[in-house]
């Protein structure tokens, strides 16, 4: 069990710390609204993720063919809305230092998780490599793969949390926070470009 982990988080590692769409979106939350606001979305994407990785690998929900339409309506919502999330950072005014601002919510996470269609083919591709590993069952081997999955984003999210929430006490004037609000929105457009064309 200790190799499978190990390999697995081996093979997680560039996936999950590497900037990404939920690094980003993540980072720039942080720096927006601090920490403590941005755990309930964390929390959403991160329920989700465990969910959807166990549904894909207990074979309950099929993972969508990328020349499909269905996969791409799923890819264009997804840009759409993390356009909008850009659209809402890039309008948003002062950071108050000290006090953590309004973030985003549980449901946020999730439809940033629901909505990513990569999301589903990097769950595809795990399950795949990983499937020589013996398990006593399907049920333990799904669980496992699940959770440290999930974890691992945790950890990888929180860590981009942190790294934007420091970034933004450094812009805390109103020219400043303002800029950085807009580097910030810039990304996450581009994060939207990237899910969209990818």
């Amino acid at each position: 069990m200790a190799v499978f982990v190990g390999a697995l988080l081996v093979f997680l590692f560039p996936l999950a710390y590497s900037p990404g769409p939920g690094n980003m979106f993540f980072a720039a939350l942080g720096a927006r609204s601090g920490v403590a606001a941005s755990l309930p979305a964390n929390a959403g994407y991160h329920v989700a993720t465990l969910v959807v990785t166990g549904l894909v690998g207990a074979g309950i929900v099929a993972v969508l063919d990328p020349a499909s339409t269905l996969f791409f309506v799923l890819k264009t919502s997804g840009s759409i809305y993390v356009l909008w999330l850009a659209w809402k950072m890039a309008a948003s005014g002062r950071i108050n230092v000290g006090v953590e601002g309004r973030g985003a919510g549980f449901l946020d996470g999730v439809m940033l998780l629901v909505l990513n269609p990569k999301a589903y083919v990097i769950i595809l591709l795990m399950y795949s490599q990983f499937a020589g590993f013996e398990f006593a069952s399907t049920g333990e081997r799904v669980a496992v793969i699940s959770l440290v999955f999930t974890l691992n984003n945790l950890l990888a999210f929180l860590l981009w949390t942190l790294a934007g929430d420091g970034l933004g006490r450094m812009f805390c004037s109103e020219t400043k926070a303002r800029r950085l609000n807009l580097v910030f929105a810039g990304t996450l457009a581009g994060v939207a470009l990237w899910m969209l064309l990818g």
